[in-house]
């Protein structure tokens, strides 16, 4: 019995192997529209999708990222400047989008534009360093998406949403984490609606890559302990942030520097004819992140923080 059960699991990931190594046709010819290309995740994606022919519309945050990715690549990316936290500035892209690409629909959609800071523990914040995340990693992914689905659905393409393995599984404060639980959710209900239309919508969920999202976060967390107020901070103790500090410079160390895990998944869901719903590259994301974060709660609590820093007036 156990020898057909083995049988019958290795058939099936040998025929899942086997469609997802089907790529798209005329892939040269795909227009893919990314957001956030000035560095890290975007700005490899963009050149590693030029390299393979495809027509990248690259999205920069500012024009000394756009100049230098267009020095990088071919005359076939184009770039254009994009705040997605500005609705004015989304129309303008999406406007610019229509005109690169005419009759043809855009193929894929990537939204990759995210922050990290302000981030800490969230008694040392306030609403409005929440509201600075959630209106980029969120609110500007919805309104990116609201923009060009209808161009994503005349190509009956793709989009692809660069949440995290922390929407999965919260393991700091700040508005962060809260984002990318908000992403994963409006992710997942945008793949259901648009599936009638031959749409496909994938997630990546990454572990943790040194990216200029990681350093600030471990820059800025160093800074904003002289904004908590005096009351706050005894409560908490200078040795808390200390330890604090420490825990993160030790996360930020053991990240890594190789992104192309996390492009090459972005790149499979938008080339493959088998795109998967969630992809989780990095090994911390598939043996830890993920892993705990299908634990009950009790347990998942415990492993986040049996060996964490401890207040200074903790009971």
């Amino acid at each position: 019995m156990w020898l057909y059960l083995a049988a019958l699991l290795g058939l099936y990931f040998l025929r899942r192997w086997y469609q997802e190594r089907q790529t798209v046709e005329n892939l040269t010819e795909k227009y893919v529209f990314i957001t956030g290309c000035d560095s890290g995740f975007g700005n490899l994606l963009a050149r590693q999708l030029d390299a393979r022919g495809l027509r990248v519309l690259a999205a920069c945050l500012t024009q000394k990222g756009a100049e230098q990715l267009g020095k990088a690549t071919s005359e076939r990316l184009k770039t254009t400047i994009l705040d997605v936290s500005s609705t004015e500035s989304v129309a303008a892209a999406t406007e610019w989008v229509k005109g690169c690409i005419g009759s043809k629909g855009l193929w894929g959609l990537v939204n990759n534009a995210g922050i990290g800071i302000p981030a800490a523990p969230n008694e040392w914040l306030t609403k409005d360093d929440f509201a600075k995340v959630i209106n980029v990693n969120l609110l500007g992914m919805i309104d990116v998406t609201l923009h060009m689905v209808p161009l994503v659905r005349r190509a009956r393409g793709r989009v692809v949403n660069v949440c995290s393995s922390m929407g999965r599984l919260a393991c700091f404060g700040g508005g962060y984490c809260p984002s990318k639980f908000g992403a994963e959710a409006f992710s997942d209900s945008l793949r259901r609606e648009l599936h009638p239309f031959g749409v496909r919508v994938s997630i990546i969920e990454p572990g943790g890559f040194k990216t200029p999202i990681c350093t600030k976060l471990v820059e800025y967390f160093q800074t904003v302990w002289s904004r908590v107020p005096s009351d706050i901070r005894d409560t908490y103790g200078q040795q808390y942030f200390e330890q604090c500090c420490k825990s993160f410079q030790q996360l930020l160390d053991g990240c890594s520097d190789k992104l192309h895990p996390v492009t090459d998944s972005i790149e499979h869901a938008l080339t493959s004819c088998s795109p998967r719903t969630r992809y989780s590259p990095g090994w911390d994301a598939k043996f830890f992140y993920l892993p705990v974060s299908y634990l009950p709660t009790t347990i998942a609590d415990y492993v986040l923080t049996r060996s964490g820093p401890k207040p200074a007036q903790a009971v």
